[in-house]
C-alpha cells in the first residue's frame, strides 16, 4: 500500500555490474518462514476502521488463490507471491469480514470506500432472518473476493442477486463482476448472512 500513488512498494536492483556481482542468494529447496502481524504491513491502520480492530488479518495469495487468516507466511526459497492484507473487522460474535477485493488486480486494492456491516439480531436459532450485511463500493470488473467467516445467504451487486462461491475452510467468498460500471460510478456490492 502506497499513501500516494496506491502503487506496491517494489525492492531496488543493483544497478551496477559490481553490485550485481556481489548480491547472491541461497539455492537451497528448504522452505522460509515468518510471521506476520497486520500491523506489520506498511500503511495497515489506515485501512482498518474499526478503533478496537485487534490486529487480526485475511492474507490472499494472488499465486495459488488461497485465503488464510493466520499470522504465518511460508514460501519456498526463490518462490514469491502477491498478497493482499486486509483487516478483519468483527461486527458480533461469529460474524466477521474482511473485503478483498478485485483478485485479478495486483497492483490496485480493487475497491474503494468503507466497508460497513449492518447487524440485526438472529430471531431464532434456525431462522432464516438477516443477521448481517455487508456492503461495499467496487470500482472495475472480474472475479471480486472476501474473507467472511459464515456462509452467506445471498449476494447482490447493483440491485442484482449473483452467484456465489463460498470456501467453507477458509471462509473465502467470491464472484464475478461480469462488466464495468457506468463512467464516474461504483458497483454496490452487498453480501448477507
Amino acid at each position: 500500500m502506497n499513501k500516494f500513488t496506491r502503487g506496491p512498494r517494489c525492492l531496488q536492483l543493483p544497478r551496477s555490474s559490481t553490485e550485481r556481482k556481489n548480491a547472491f542468494h541461497q539455492t537451497t529447496t528448504e522452505a522460509l518462514t515468518g510471521t506476520i502481524r497486520g500491523r506489520d504491513v506498511h500503511l495497515i491502520i489506515e485501512g482498518a476502521t474499526d478503533p478496537n480492530w485487534d490486529d487480526n488479518c485475511a492474507f490472499y495469495y494472488h499465486r495459488t488463490g488461497e485465503l488464510i487468516t493466520l499470522p504465518c507466511v511460508t514460501l519456498k526459497v526463490l518462490e514469491h507471491d502477491i498478497f493482499t492484507v486486509t483487516p478483519i473487522k468483527v461486527l458480533a460474535p461469529g460474524f466477521s469480514f474482511a473485503p478483498l477485493g478485485l483478485t485479478n488486480m495486483q497492483l490496485d486494492d480493487g475497491y474503494r470506500g468503507e466497508s460497513s456491516g449492518v447487524i440485526e439480531e438472529r430471531v431464532g436459532n434456525y431462522s432464516d432472518e438477516l443477521v448481517a450485511k455487508f456492503c461495499i463500493e467496487v470500482k472495475g470488473c472480474g472475479k471480486f473476493a472476501a474473507y467472511l467467516s459464515a456462509k452467506p445467504r445471498k449476494c447482490i451487486v447493483d440491485s442484482n442477486m449473483v452467484d456465489f462461491v463460498y470456501d467453507l475452510n477458509s471462509g473465502l467468498v467470491g464472484f464475478s463482476l461480469d462488466s464495468l460500471p457506468e463512467e464516474g460510478k461504483l458497483h454496490v456490492v452487498e453480501i448477507e448472512s
